[in-house]
């Protein structure tokens, strides 16, 4: 049996919900079983945002996550600050260094560090942030693939939105290594 229990968090406009979407429709297009759980603070662009995504092999009895994730996708410091409890000891969490300059302050968890905006930059603007961090996911938690990934970007995004999908490959993959960098 396999639970992924995954908190993706950052400002509104990151691209947190589209992250947790996007790891959603993965599983299911893997024909796991799957719960999305969108959270939003008073305002929704540049407010806090997160969700929870739970990917399982069985069926998900809540798709609440409190204190039991087995990962966490940070965007910003507020993020760090709040959800950084709420892994699981032996669990990973994924921090944009770009945004983030505080660490880890656990020692019974992985870190990672990724610079997600300036490797997004890199691939034409900041807005493959968040694809990044989601490749960067992929490096640590195998309860997805990245093309089922992709092949859910033109469900969350629709068809007039494929045309992005090899540079959002590429995205996926500039955060991937990223971690398997760190990892050697």
């Amino acid at each position: 049996m396999r639970t992924s229990r995954v908190i993706c968090a950052g400002f509104g406009g990151q691209g947190v919900m589209s992250m947790g979407q996007l790891m959603t429709y993965a599983g299911m297009l893997e024909n796991k079983e799957v719960s999305w759980l969108p959270s939003y603070g008073p305002e929704m662009r540049g407010g806090t945002a997160n969700c929870a995504v739970t990917i399982s092999d069985q069926p998900v009895g809540s798709p609440i996550i409190t204190d039991d994730a087995t990962a966490a996708v940070i965007m910003n410091s507020p993020s760090l600050t709040k959800f950084e409890g709420d892994v699981v000891p032996g669990g990973v969490i994924l921090i944009n260094s770009s945004l983030v300059h505080e660490k880890c302050s656990r020692d019974d968890i992985e870190a990672y560090y990724i610079d997600a905006n300036t490797l997004s930059n890199e691939l034409g603007g900041p807005k493959f942030a968040n694809m990044v961090m989601l490749g960067a996911f992929l490096a640590v938690d195998d309860s997805v693939n990245i093309e089922s990934v992709l092949e859910a970007f033109k469900k969350v995004f629709g068809k007039r939105k494929e045309k992005f999908i090899p540079v959002n490959r590429q995205a996926l993959e500039a955060g991937y290594n990223a971690v398997m960098a760190q990892k050697n």
